[in-house]
């Protein structure tokens, strides 16, 4: 009897899809996405998978791999995207919630 054997594409990458970044197949949830909730957030793979029930065992593991193979790569980009949003932010000045914030705290000095 032959035998065929069968994988699953686990990391995908599409133009249009999250930029281009490594995602699981599928879904728009990115390899830094799981990078951060198990790396910087401590969140184990049964949990993510918990809250994102699209997601396998198997696709959070292949993400961390993927991120463990790619990681100086990621981190550029993560540090690229930051970099982006810090000058976006200062070119547009302060926001609506810190035009508020500020308002209130001129009336009391006392609030946060």
């Amino acid at each position: 009897m032959e035998q065929f054997l069968v994988t699953k594409q686990h990391i995908e990458s599409r133009p249009g899809v999250c930029g281009g970044k490594p995602c699981v197949a599928g879904t728009r949830i990115r390899v830094q996405d799981i990078y951060v909730w198990h790396e910087v957030q401590a969140r184990t793979p049964e949990e993510i998978v918990h809250d994102f029930p699209q997601l396998t065992l198997a696709d959070v593991h292949a993400a961390l791999a993927y991120y463990f193979d790619h990681r100086e790569e990621i981190h550029d980009e993560m540090t690229r995207a930051k970099e982006l949003a810090s000058r976006m932010q200062a070119e547009s000045g302060p926001g609506h919630l810190d035009r508020l914030r500020a308002r209130r705290a001129a009336d009391d000095p006392l609030s946060f």
